[in-house]
């Protein structure tokens, strides 16, 4: 059976039945967010406030019955806010950018205050012996450097030669994590020292950047496959994910068919020898 072909109808199949949600696959970790809006807060104050969780203001705390306990010290989030100025040679007003800040507290220094927002690591995927011995094999193949962080983040780095996943405890599903890992190992095949799809950097959303999120996703569909993880649940997200690039390839399913080819050819390489 050509299994490439055989997911690549499914996918088709499955999307026209209509739009399908995507879920992100794992549940967000170690970001600092604003316990009020449970919003994550700018890279800059990320740094600032140094460790994740939620974060509240002095009044805030005392508006929700809590309040912040005595000789505690505060961080800063900053921002930038836009005011009115005339210029003093044309006299016309301009909107110049001023860097403003406030203070918040973690709420583990606060007393009445309990998480909104945070969710506990699922902890229910667990590691799979096939797909491992296919990620070792891989990585210490082709030298590619693979992180794990607990975060909000999966990512391939083409200039580093890094993969960067979350933890497996974040994820609920193992065919979820493995599809997450496959993916970013499909995008890792592009490098120019191995089948040079990513022979220059592609903007978010262009079209290069859409075809080459429809090659990871396809591809990273077959090695679920190929390893006995997919689920009803994972193949139907793959589905979503693909329709949602697809969208920016103005639906052309053409793109799929070749998609599916460059995939069926990372993928090969990725089991080379396995």
């Amino acid at each position: 059976m050509d299994i490439y072909g055989e997911i690549t109808n499914r996918i088709i199949s499955e999307m026209e039945k209509g739009i399908i949600p995507w879920k992100k696959p794992w549940i967000a970790s170690g970001a600092a967010i604003s316990h009020t809006t449970g919003k994550r807060y700018s890279l800059l104050n990320q740094m600032l406030l140094g460790r994740p969780g939620e974060y509240i203001t002095f009044k805030q705390a005392q508006q929700e019955g809590g309040h912040v306990r005595q000789g505690e010290k505060s961080h800063i989030v900053v921002f930038w806010k836009f005011l009115p100025v005339i210029d003093e040679d044309t006299q016309e007003e301009k909107q110049v950018p001023f860097l403003k800040y406030y203070n918040v507290f973690h709420i583990d220094q606060c007393e009445g205050i309990t998480a909104k927002h945070t969710q506990p690591m699922p902890n229910s995927a667990t590691a799979d012996e096939t797909a491992e011995s296919i990620i070792a094999a891989y990585v210490e193949r082709e030298s590619v450097s693979l992180e794990h962080a607990e975060g909000d983040a999966a990512f391939y780095q083409p200039a580093a030669d890094r993969i960067v996943l979350p933890l497996l405890a974040q994820f609920a599903e193992t065919a979820e994590y493995y599809g997450t890992a496959f993916h970013e190992m499909v995008h890792s095949t592009g490098h120019m020292k191995r089948l040079a799809r990513l022979e220059t950097p592609a903007h978010f959303g262009g079209e290069e950047y859409s075809k080459e999120e429809l090659i990871a996703e396809i591809g990273s569909a077959a090695l679920v496959s190929h390893c006995g993880l997919e689920t009803p649940q994972s193949f139907h997200n793959s589905a979503a994910y693909i329709q949602g690039w697809l969208r920016a390839l103005k639906d052309d399913k053409r793109f799929i068919v070749s998609a599916a080819g460059k995939a069926e050819k990372a993928v090969d390489y990725i089991l080379m020898g396995t």
